[in-house]
Parts: C-alpha cells; structure tokens; sequence
C-alpha cells in the first residue's frame, strides 16, 4: 500500500523533536497515542534511538503506520497497537505518553477517559507531552485557531479547541502537575506534565 502522508508532521515534526530532546533525555518507553500516519513515530525513533517508541491508534489506521514502521525497519519502533482510549488499553508501564492532535479531534468525554486512566499505564515519575492548539480562559489565542475550531466544529460537534485550564484539572487529578508550556510555530503549543510520585 503506498504510505498516507500528512504535510503537517513534515512541518512541525522538527519543532516537537526539539522539546522531545530536552523532555525525554532520561527516559526509555514512550507511548505515542494516536500516531495517525506513522510519520511522527518513524522521525522520532530514528532521532532519539535511546528510546522505545510505541506506536498506536485506532484499528483504521494501523495498516499505514505499519507501512511507514516496516519502511525505515528501526530497531526501538515495535509494531503499533491498536488503542482507542474508549476501548481495551495495553498492560505495559511507559515511562512517557505523547501525543499531538488528538485532543481536538476527540469527544471530550473521552479527553477525561484518556487523563483518568493514564495512571494505569505510567510510572510514577512518568512524563506527558501533549502538543496542538489549546485556548487560554476561554479565549481563542490566534484567530487562526478560531477559524480552525470553526473547521472542526462543522466536521462534528464533538471536536473542539481544548481549554488549557480544564486540561490541567483532568491531568492534575490523575497526578500530573504542568511543568512547561512551550510556544510552537502555527500557534500551537508543547505542554509537558510530569506524575507526582505522591
């Protein structure tokens, strides 16, 4: 099958792997939640090859992911797993989740199942890097992202431009305190959590 491609994660890969870098130095075993085309895992892994990088996503997009893994046949990307956060979650302990563009494009329902849950997954120290556009006190921080949640309300009503404060609240009551907020190119952002071990 030929590889899906998403011209965005040609983009902004190279600002993420910068956070990525500093971020993850010291750790090993990464969930990626919802790695869409593949192009994330492949760049990433072959970048920071001290890690294991874990692919998933939903059953659909599997079969790409899988033809961009098999392409550059790294020896830290395992074959992905399917993981649909409203589903069955793996039984293994990462000592990193990652994660970019999703929360927009989930219900937000299942936003809070993701946050709720991570600590079944997690070490106690583990790291959470979440990259995409997030609003600040109900306010739309570029009118680029304004017209983009308007693109995505017409999409489906359940995707939206999440608030950065209600996001802290889901992450905070699952042990994870905010400990950077990076500003990416397009008016996005990098937000990094790291689990209390309290």
């Amino acid at each position: 099958m030929s590889k899906p491609h998403s011209p965005s994660c040609e983009r902004n890969r190279e600002p993420i792997l910068d956070v990525l870098r500093e971020q993850l130095s010291d750790r090993r075993h990464v969930l990626e939640v919802g790695s869409g085309t593949g192009q994330h895992a492949v760049h990433f892994a072959a970048a920071l090859p001290q890690l294991i990088w874990q692919s998933s996503d939903r059953a659909e997009n599997l079969p790409g992911i899988r033809a961009w893994l098999d392409e550059a046949a790294l020896p830290n990307t395992p074959a992905p797993l399917e993981f649909d956060v409203a589903g069955t979650w793996p039984t293994m302990q990462f000592d990193a989740v990652f994660s970019a563009n999703t929360l927009h494009i989930m219900a937000w329902h299942e936003v809070e199942s993701l946050f709720a849950r991570l600590p079944t997954i997690t070490t106690d120290d583990a790291s959470l890097i979440i990259y995409g556009p997030f609003n600040y006190q109900g306010r739309y921080s570029s009118d680029s992202n304004a017209a983009f949640d308007q693109w995505l309300q017409a999409r489906g009503a359940h995707m939206a431009i999440r608030d950065a404060e209600a996001v802290d609240a889901l992450a905070s009551r699952a042990g994870f305190n905010l400990i950077d907020d990076i500003a990416m190119p397009a008016n996005n952002r990098c937000r990094v959590w790291r689990r209390n071990p309290a």
